[in-house]
């Protein structure tokens, strides 16, 4: 049975990150999408995430049709390192060029409504290369100075179909409906705690680059709809200062509903992030959730990023608030600066008692601008 589409003004609700997944959705990286010099390491990331996840729950790992032998050959190599579960891992092949599919990706949502809680939900927010489908040619050199393939019209409509494609496939346990958003957004600006409170960015939602003519308003009335959110707090943000025009994600993240964790720049990276940083410590320290609670903030310092060794530019994606919770568990980055990275692993052991807390050691993923969170999408398991 084919999905369906929703039409309409039906209302979901986006729950919070540690509501139970049925699987884990991650992409393969094709040659198409990635600088040369990232690609090998940012491929071993992705193998070592599914066999990381399969310990606790299904991985659906996505990538092209003739990279299948090369991810079967990682993912077996990798997988006693992470005591991980071959069963749990489904290589799916598939037209797909981007590792972010936290972006590209499906949200699963749920209906709002009790009497429909059995049916599966997602949206589809319309990926558009992150507001710069129109200008893609201008954006073929990162701030790291190297060369990255421009994509061809092909590989650009597979990312753009990304996500309806994996909800039309998506059929077990039961077929997912498909909602269309009337606004353009990646699932890394939206950072939800499932009560009612949406933490996000303006320059990278109410920007002309992916919603031209709507307003802040028009904006959050569809926010309010297809994530059942209650109160919007906006952070500033910054147009272009990466690819993403700031994602919340990359900031900040709920470990639950009121307690927030919160990623301080290295010293050494430019001042603009350093100014977002404080910029957002200052509006959640005056603010309150939708339910009324103050914010309860654990700050947690970015390492040195020279311990991914020799750059070519101070600022790769070394945060690891980009974390990902799964069925009993908490994935978190690790960067090579042990100090750092001792010190983030005790700040989530001490947060999450209740889970085995996984360190994944990454280095191709923050030199091509993200991290687990942004290479990660849930599958939400159906409503009791």
């Amino acid at each position: 049975m084919a999905s369906t589409s929703v039409q309409g003004a039906g209302k979901f609700i986006y729950p919070r990150e540690t509501t139970r997944h049925e699987a884990t959705i991650l992409g393969f990286p094709s040659k198409f999408s990635i600088a040369a010099a990232y690609y090998e390491s940012a491929c071993a990331d992705i193998a070592s995430l599914a066999c990381a996840i399969s310990a606790f729950e299904s991985v659906r790992l996505y990538a092209r049709p003739e990279d299948v032998p090369k991810v079967n050959s990682m993912v077996v190599d990798i997988l006693p390192e992470y005591r991980g579960d071959i069963q749990n891992i489904t290589i799916i092949p598939f037209p797909t060029n981007h590792l972010w599919v936290r972006d590209t990706g499906p949200i699963y949502v749920h209906a709002a409504d009790e009497n429909d809680h059995k049916q599966r939900y997602a949206v589809n927010f319309r990926f558009a290369e992150w507001g710069k489908k129109d200008d893609i040619g201008d954006h073929d050199r990162a701030s790291d100075g190297l060369d990255w393939p421009v994509m061809e019209n092909e590989q650009l409509e597979e990312n753009a179909t990304f996500a309806r494609r994996v909800i039309e496939s998506d059929i077990s346990p039961s077929p997912v409906s498909l909602i269309e958003s009337n606004i353009r957004l990646e699932g890394g600006a939206l950072v939800v705690d499932g009560e009612g409170t949406l933490l996000a960015t303006r320059s990278s939602i109410v920007n002309e680059n992916r919603n031209p003519g709507l307003s802040q308003n028009d904006i959050e009335t569809e926010l309010r709809r297809l994530l059942g959110v209650d109160k919007i707090i906006w952070f500033p943000g910054r147009e272009n200062l990466d690819v993403t025009d700031v994602h919340a994600d990359a900031e900040v993240n709920f470990i639950r509903p009121g307690v927030v964790v919160l990623s301080r720049p290295h010293s050494s990276v430019p001042k603009p992030w350093l100014e977002v940083f404080e910029e957002i410590k200052e509006i959640m320290s005056q603010s309150t959730d939708a339910k009324g609670r103050k914010f309860e903030v654990h700050i947690i310092d970015e390492p040195d990023p020279k311990a991914l060794g020799p750059l070519s530019y101070d600022e790769p994606a070394t945060n690891y608030v980009n974390c990902y919770f799964v069925n009993g568990g908490l994935i978190i980055p690790h960067f090579g600066d042990k100090d750092s990275d001792k010190n983030a692993l005790n700040i989530f052991q001490k947060l999450c008692p209740d889970r085995v807390v996984q360190p994944v050691y990454v280095t191709g993923l923050p030199l091509a601008g993200g991290v687990i969170h942004c290479a990660t999408q849930p599958v939400l398991a159906a409503q009791a």
